[in-house]
């Protein structure tokens, strides 16, 4: 596994150097910006450093893992069997990388592996079982685990498991099984898809899901980024007309980004509201938060999203909260999609300390992920999704 740090003025330029000198295999682990020292500091460009990883054909078992491998057998009164290393002096390198990246999330681990109750349960475990079970097998064992509580599927844990013994050899390093685990995850998440601009003209924007989610305090803030950030031209639209008191939250909103609000009622007052904003960048469109049971409502608002097909570029969120119990978000998210392909943005982050849900409907659905909010705080609280850091959550360790 080869880690690399890549630093230039923006994400994507990083990544770009990255690929041409370790080629398209690459995946990022992490993103950071890079602050400037020194007396000028504020006078310099801000910098972006890109950690990546390239997966190699064969890895030499490290010094490292001979030690890990003490520390455990220790804890459990079993020998060890020393394997003979012979290794260059960078590898040492790329073991440290992979344990910074994961935020020590390899101690943590292991750590688990030493509880004495655990203890028990895996020697009655081993003495039930005809074959032995090695350091690894506990090892990738507790990774499933881990992924259990932190309430991904039992579905996706297992085949990202299974996917990751098909390519591990046998008894190879913690460090090697967790940084392809790693990698696997935020493959599987794929790259975030936030609102991109029109290739021309305006781009229209709806949020749709159940209601309670937050959507419009979200919309809220996505707006604020454009129009304070990004200085683009905002206008702001309610197709909410059960709920005064959503209309006129939004209506507030409007009032202090300066944009322009409008309340619609059929398809007719959108086609005259692309006219009159035919100039802006965004128009973004509230919808009502009704039960997804609901036949005729969803067919109101299947109707209000494709009158603007081939008129306009348009993308359509689905706002879900990260607190909902799975069974009901795949009900969710079964009936919006008969209403237009989505992207997912999920809020409440700060109400769970479990953050499965993200994989899982991103699995299930295929849709991208785009932003996640954590808080009620406008314009704060949101930010694009960050799989690296999801994925830091989801095997126990910190984001």
């Amino acid at each position: 596994m080869i880690i690399k740090k890549f630093i230039a003025k923006t994400e994507q330029e990083a990544i770009e150097n990255a690929r041409k000198e370790l080629g398209e295999g690459v995946v990022v682990m992490n993103v950071k910006p890079v602050k400037s020292k020194g007396l000028f500091a504020f006078l310099k460009t801000p910098m972006v450093e890109v950690t990546v990883a390239l997966e190699e054909e064969s890895e030499k078992y490290s010094a490292a893992v001979s030690a890990i491998n003490n520390v455990i057998a220790s804890s459990q009164n079993t020998p060890v069997m020393e394997t003979p290393v012979t290794e260059k002096p960078e590898k040492r390198d790329t073991n440290s990388a992979i344990e910074e990246k994961l935020d020590s999330l390899q101690s943590l681990l292991e750590q688990q592996l030493q509880k004495p109750g655990e203890e028990k349960e895996e020697k009655a475990e081993e003495a039930a079982q005809p074959k032995e079970e090695t350091e690894t097998d506990k090892f990738m064992r507790l990774l499933h685990d881990t992924m259990l509580e932190n309430e991904v599927d039992e579905k996706y844990a297992q085949e990202i498991i299974d996917e990751i013994e098909l390519i591990n050899k046998p008894n190879i390093p913690f460090d090697y099984a967790l940084a392809n685990i790693y990698q696997k995850m935020i493959l599987k998440f794929g790259k975030p898809s936030g609102i991109e601009p029109a290739a021309n003209g305006i781009k229209l924007v709806f949020f749709i899901g159940p209601t309670g989610v937050g959507k419009t305090t979200t919309i809220a803030k996505i707006a604020s980024k454009f129009r304070v950030d990004e200085k683009k031209k905002v206008a702001l639209l309610t197709a909410d007309t059960y709920r005064i008191a959503a209309a006129e939250q939004l209506r507030t909103y409007a009032n202090i980004l300066e944009v322009p609000f409008r309340v619609i009622y059929t398809v007719e007052e959108i086609a005259k509201a692309l006219e009159d904003f035919r100039d802006y960048d965004y128009i973004m469109i509230d919808t009502a938060g009704h039960s997804h049971q609901n036949n005729t409502q969803k067919d109101n608002m299947c109707n209000i999203i494709h009158s603007v097909d081939d008129k306009v570029e348009k993308e359509v969120h689905l706002v879900l909260s990260a607190t909902t119990k799975y069974r009901d978000l795949i009900s969710i998210a079964d009936s919006y999609k008969e209403m237009a392909d989505y992207k997912l943005i999920f809020t409440k982050l700060d109400e769970t300390t479990t953050l499965g849900n993200l994989l899982n409907l991103r699995l299930y659905t295929g849709a991208s992920l785009s932003y996640v909010t954590y808080g009620q705080n406008v314009p704060d609280d949101i930010e694009d999704f960050n799989p690296q850091k999801t994925v830091k959550r989801l095997l126990g360790g910190k984001s």
